[in-house]
């Protein structure tokens, strides 16, 4: 195990100024400007650097709106706890303009080139979601492209309120975030990681519950929280907490991997000790565990490959590369393997149901291991909302539920006879049963009554009637079930 001694806290520094509010003004007039002149009628796309989505599309040769201007930090206010930031900003950049101040977001999704912007009208997560919710719900105001053209405010409670609320899981299908004001929190230098091991999912499940609730474990604060399922009878929570102090810091970029760690550092020892910057990018170095099929993470060829390219984008692009190829493919197909289904997706069950979902997951499914973090919804229900109402409604997850994310990533063999998808419509059915929810960054495979019956149709199609009427960008069902 690499560690750095203690005796020094961690420098971060800011890197790359963004652009001030006057830059940003006159870049939305840019694109205000670029967005007149496309072809009438003409499908309305942005031209991105990169993409953390798995719905792989071939290339458009249609014009594509320049964003690169919304990448950046405008500014950070460190008394209020707030920063206004481009919707192109990824993650990474965001982290290291906030760290220099001792703050960060309430949540870092997992992957550093994830963008706010991306996160906000997808939806991210991470290990403090059990007590901040999901990206979107720390967002005070945002600064919106429609797909009439316009530019809008929505807040809260402005004219534009309809559409701050139905934002989250539109998938850039009602509008691009060009600036969002978000709120931040106070870190320490480091965190301290206790990994506890159950050998039965509803002994997990229940710990899960407990903790959340408390935000505390045997007498320790607890500010973050995750899991990972290995096996059946072998489930990690992790637990973590911010402290000043650490007497060693861990190094996962390098010739140790992360989620190794885990059984090796579980039950009564010390735990394990992270800068916060670490912890914050532990998944990204091996994309969880899916840089293995790279062989990344094989003793001969880990210490060969740079730590500059033990990132997510870049094993994401050798992917995207492979499925443009076929290359794996062709080649178990002369090695005489079964055809194997790509299965990658993140889903949501209540807390109570986690242990069925896993025990179901092992059984028809066999994939591991699978990652598990809870969530609770941290915005409160609007007054004169409707029971049966959502306060996110193209997410409808309840308030007062804790809810536990599953995310699994990799491929499955296919049996003589197995519909299309199988693997993938069986986890959709499940997930359905169960009265859960998945993301949509990835494929989906649903019809388009169920699917709208899943994401609130209704409500949807009032916010596309009103903020994209001529139907300049795809809807939402063409996006992430046609993939168009």
């Amino acid at each position: 195990m690499t560690r750095e001694q203690p005796g020094t806290t961690p420098q971060y520094k800011a890197t790359g100024s963004g652009p001030g509010l006057a830059e940003h003004i006159a870049a939305v007039q840019r694109l205000r400007r670029d967005f007149r002149a496309l072809p009438d009628g003409a499908p309305v796309r942005l031209a991105k650097p990169t993409s953390n989505l798995f719905r792989f599309r071939a290339p458009s040769s249609a014009p594509a709106l320049d964003v690169s201007a919304f990448d950046g930090v405008i500014s950070i206010d460190p008394v209020e706890r707030l920063a206004d930031v481009g919707g192109m900003t990824t993650y990474e950049e965001l982290v290291a303009a906030t760290l220099p101040h001792g703050l960060m977001p309430l949540v870092v999704p997992q992957l550093r080139t994830i963008t706010l912007g991306g996160a906000v009208t997808g939806l991210g997560i991470e290990s403090s979601s059990f007590r901040n919710g999901l990206p979107h719900e720390s967002v005070q105001e945002m600064e919106i492209l429609t797909g009439a053209g316009e530019v809008v405010t929505a807040t809260r409670d402005n004219a534009h309120s309809d559409l701050f609320f139905g934002f989250p899981n539109s998938y850039g299908t009602l509008g691009y975030a060009l600036r969002l004001r978000i709120e931040l929190e106070p870190v320490s230098p480091y965190v301290h990681l206790r990994h506890l091991r159950f050998s039965d999912a509803r002994e997990a499940m229940d710990a899960l519950a407990r903790i959340c609730a408390d935000a505390e474990h045997a007498g320790e604060r607890v500010d973050f929280v995750d899991g990972v399922a290995f096996a059946p009878d072998e489930q990690y929570l992790t637990l973590a907490r911010l402290t000043d102090e650490a007497p060693w810091t861990s190094d996962y970029t390098g010739v140790d991997v992360y989620y190794r760690s885990i059984p090796r550092y579980a039950g009564s020892g010390p735990g394990d000790y992270l800068t916060i910057h670490d912890y914050l990018w532990r998944w990204d170095t091996d994309w969880f565990w899916c840089s293995r099929a790279f062989g990344t993470q094989n003793p001969w060829v880990r210490p060969w490959w740079p730590r500059a390219l033990k990132r997510s984008d870049v094993y994401r692009r050798l992917v995207a590369w492979d499925r443009r190829t076929g290359f794996s493919r062709l080649l178990a197909h002369y090695r005489g393997r079964r055809p194997q289904e790509p299965l990658i997706q993140d889903i949501e069950v209540e807390v109570g149901r986690g242990a069925e979902f896993l025990d179901f997951f092992h059984t028809e499914i066999g994939m591991s291991p699978v990652w598990m973090c809870p969530l609770r919804l941290r915005e409160p229900r609007r007054p004169g909302t409707p029971e049966d109402g959502h306060v996110w409604p193209l997410y409808p997850l309840e308030n007062d539920d804790l809810y536990v994310n599953f995310g699994f990533w990799g491929l499955v063999d296919m049996l003589p006879g197995q519909r299309r998808a199988h693997h993938n419509r069986r986890v959709e059915e499940e997930v359905t049963r169960l009265g859960g929810h998945k993301s949509l960054y990835s494929d989906a495979f649903y019809t388009e009554d169920e699917f709208w019956a899943l994401y609130n149709g209704d409500a949807y199609r009032d916010l596309k009637e009103i903020y994209d009427p001529r139907g300049r960008l795809l809807d939402l069902y063409a996006k992430c079930v046609r993939n168009r």
